[in-house]
């Protein structure tokens, strides 16, 4: 009889434990489920508005090219893919080719050197009236060769010392972390010269005239594309300071290139153009630590402002930089107007608007505070909705999409 008491309050106990666990879990979903509903997140947008991409594909006669560069960490052709199929149906382009295009990038001083890879989309309207051509450039074959001095660490002969979680989080920091070093050093000019091959590619013409499955320099010396079709930039951590720097050394390089003459064409349409840089996790600020301030800052008057002085050696007519950075993402940071003015060379004509935006899910942890996931943070801006249609529509302007208005609050500055 006692036995059978004892093996009645066993029961009786595991009943209640498991009813406690299932009941708590329970709980537990509920909140998290209602918090997922009540979708909150931080979107506050301060600068000038700007108008996205779609104007410049309704322009007659007018393509749009944009060109993405990505961060640190080892990337594979079609990283972009889930980003532009978002954007491509935001910009309503609903028509695309059977397949894409790709090109193994060369260095011309070198042309066995392999740079790494672009590929190529097309994307148009049902009338076929409004093309957008988008340029994806993988460069992180260039740096893979200097992080196998890491792979010893990601072996099994160290890997199974540490715990799982740690493990995984050494990885990652193994693939990423070296990139913004092996950049300061002598790996930086290959990268650079891989943005350069790329805008190369993607000015030299139209879709029909690139080529396909090739390893090969481009060596186009047509501007004519370039002066009448519309350009911008999309880039996530890294991949910021590399297209920043790409766009000073074009500008700059033809004055002792083979080149010249080329290179001075290219300056001179740039001298004209206004190009968007939509920078998704921006790390300028971070990136600019170490490096030498430019010899031309705090000069914005005298180069961008059509009475200054030296209008006319500017880089660019207006860089509009769109930074999106997420307060949670632990590599990302906003661009004041200071540091603009103080570490950015004015020749660029740099204007800021930034985005702050939560793209990672923030949870109450239960009367703890409140949390975010930072690699969340880190790597969801391509993926959020809010995001695509700022790169798509802009801000304060006709077309602006509903989720932007109804989800994101606009603080206009003035001088």
């Amino acid at each position: 009889m006692k036995n059978m008491n004892r093996l009645l309050l066993i029961l009786s106990v595991s009943f209640l434990l498991s009813g406690c666990a299932s009941f708590g879990k329970g709980i537990t979903e509920a909140i998290l489920e209602k918090q997922d509903e009540e979708d909150t997140r931080l979107c506050e947008i301060t600068g000038n508005g700007f108008a996205g991409l779609k104007p410049q594909l309704e322009t007659p006669g007018r393509k749009m090219k944009v060109l993405m560069v990505h961060g640190v960490g080892n990337h594979l052709p079609g990283y972009a893919t889930e980003f532009l199929e978002k954007l491509a149906k935001e910009l309503d382009l609903p028509v695309t080719t059977r397949a894409y295009k790709n090109i193994k990038l060369a260095d011309p001083k070198n042309p066995e050197t392999n740079l790494g890879n672009l590929r190529i989309h097309r994307y148009l309207d049902q009338a076929q009236t409004q093309e957008l051509l988008f340029y994806e450039l993988t460069w992180s074959e260039i740096t893979n060769k200097d992080k196998e001095v890491l792979a010893y660490d990601n072996s099994g002969e160290q890997s199974f010392r540490r715990a799982e979680v740690n493990d995984l989080l050494k990885k990652f920091s193994n693939d990423t972390g070296p990139d913004p070093i092996i950049y300061l050093g002598e790996k930086r000019e290959d990268i650079l010269v891989a943005f350069a091959q790329s805008f190369c590619w993607m000015i030299s013409g139209d879709w029909d005239n690139l080529p396909d499955d090739v390893h090969k320099v481009c060596s186009s010396k047509n501007v004519t594309p370039f002066y009448n079709d519309s350009y911008a930039f999309v880039s996530h951590s890294l991949g910021s300071r590399i297209t920043i720097d790409g766009l000073q050394r074009l500008a700059s390089i033809y004055a002792d290139s083979d080149n010249a003459l080329y290179y001075s064409a290219i300056a001179n349409v740039l001298k004209n153009k206004e190009v968007p840089i939509y920078m998704m996790s921006n790390q300028l600020p971070m990136l600019q630590l170490g490096r030498a301030i430019p010899k031309i800052t705090n000069q914005e008057a005298a180069y961008c402002k059509p009475a200054g002085d030296k209008f006319a050696e500017r880089m660019l007519l207006k860089t509009n930089i769109i930074a999106f950075n997420d307060p949670n993402d632990l590599l990302s940071y906003t661009l004041p107007h200071d540091f603009v003015s103080k570490y950015l060379d004015s020749r660029l004509c740099i204007n800021v608007t930034n985005v702050n935006i939560n793209v990672a899910k923030i949870y109450d942890a239960f009367g703890l505070g409140k949390l975010a996931n930072p690699m969340d943070a880190h790597i969801g801006y391509d993926t959020d909705d809010r995001v695509i249609a700022l790169i798509a529509k802009g801000i304060a302007n006709p077309r602006t999409a509903p989720v932007v208005n109804e989800r994101c609050r606009w603080i206009r500055t003035i001088d």
